[in-house]
């Protein structure tokens, strides 16, 4: 019997956070996190009991640096068009 050893992944991927974290962390309010969800631009959470959710860490901090990309790819557009 060959058995593989695992690999723990990197323990911000095991991190999970509670909806008011989410908050401070993003800015956005609780009926804009859930609208994004459903237009499916924001990470949906997992859920952790009956009446218990919570969000990926990794994937907020994600979420995150792909709004601060966006920004610098526009800022450096205009950047370009006024050079």
């Amino acid at each position: 019997m060959i058995r593989e050893k695992m690999t723990a992944p990197a323990a911000a991927a095991l991190t999970l956070e509670r909806l008011p974290k989410v908050k401070a962390r993003t800015g956005l309010s609780r009926s804009e996190i859930y609208r994004r969800i459903a237009a499916g631009d924001f990470p949906a959470p997992v859920k952790l009991g009956e009446r218990a959710s919570a969000w990926s860490a990794a994937e907020v901090d994600n979420w995150i640096s792909a709004r601060i990309a966006t920004r610098d790819e526009k800022a450096e557009l205009v950047r370009k068009a006024l050079a």
